[in-house]
């Protein structure tokens, strides 16, 4: 199996990836405070049958971004990953964590043409209320509500609690006790994005709305755990009640981190659905 780090030239960026494997690109995106890092538990099962491509988006490690200057953006990131899929030889898979998943959401929503298949794993980020009250499920939070615990987690950061600033974004998005539980290497990575946050608070990209979603024609898979905390199981329940052509599968006993703490499960789960297409 080979495996290296490979840097695309996009967007007058150097976007850092993990690339293994031979075959039918299979895209891997990570959500906040991750970086290609996040998805060590997958790369050497999914790039036995298919070239796994992890990038770290935009100012995320190796990038030592201080959160000065501009380029963080939903669809800064959302652009980067167009022009890398511009790169790649044919359609590709594309899957997506957390806030991830909500970028590559609207990368499918911006070129379905490209992709072969969509796997969400407990997307989040920004979507309009009509998602869920179309469906009759109860709106979560609104984005500025949730985004007052972001504000707070950074401003424990830039004080200098950098630990207790990150326990408070994990635990609240993940779940109580789960920074405490976490690996070495996983506080490692998020201690290394953790100014990542300055444009998360920052960025106010447009909501995903209950219209884009239902246009979207391509297979799409929804993962979550099964212990994931709100608003993930909420989110899932309507992209579900919407998506022309969807399945949904949860992992048994895991959390929002699904991939790290059931990696056997989670990759099964995601070659039995990308081999059908």
């Amino acid at each position: 199996m080979n495996n290296e780090i490979v840097h695309y030239r996009v967007n007058d960026y150097e976007l850092t990836c993990q690339v293994a494997g031979q075959g039918v690109p299979l895209l891997l995106v990570h959500g906040s405070l991750c970086d290609y890092r996040y998805w060590q538990g997958q790369v050497e099962a999914l790039s036995a049958r298919y070239r796994v491509i992890a990038p770290s988006l935009r100012h995320y490690y190796p990038d030592q971004w201080d959160g000065e200057g501009s380029g963080f953006t939903t669809q800064q990131h959302v652009d980067d990953l167009l022009a890398l899929l511009d790169q790649l030889s044919g359609p590709v898979h594309l899957l997506g964590h957390s806030r991830g998943g909500n970028i590559c959401l609207r990368v499918a929503q911006a070129v379905p043409h490209k992709l072969l298949s969509l796997t969400l794993a407990d997307p989040g980020g920004d979507f309009a209320n009509d998602v869920f009250t179309g469906v009759n499920i109860d709106a979560p939070v609104s984005p500025v509500e949730r985004n007052q615990f972001r504000q707070q987690a950074l401003k424990m950061i830039r004080a200098g609690a950098v630990e207790d600033g990150l326990q408070l974004f994990v635990d609240t998005v993940s779940g109580a006790g789960v920074w405490s539980r976490s690996s070495r290497q996983f506080r490692e990575m998020a201690t290394a994005n953790a100014m990542t946050l300055v444009g998360q608070v920052a960025d106010q990209p447009a909501p995903i709305g209950r219209a884009q979603i239902a246009q979207l024609h391509l297979p799409v898979l929804l993962i979550g755990g099964a212990k994931s905390p709100e608003p993930f199981p909420r989110i899932i329940q309507a992209l579900q009640s919407i998506l022309a052509d969807v399945r949904s599968v949860t992992i048994p006993g895991a959390s929002h981190g699904m991939n790290v703490i059931r990696p056997a499960s989670f990759n099964r789960t995601v070659l039995e659905f990308v081999e059908q297409y």
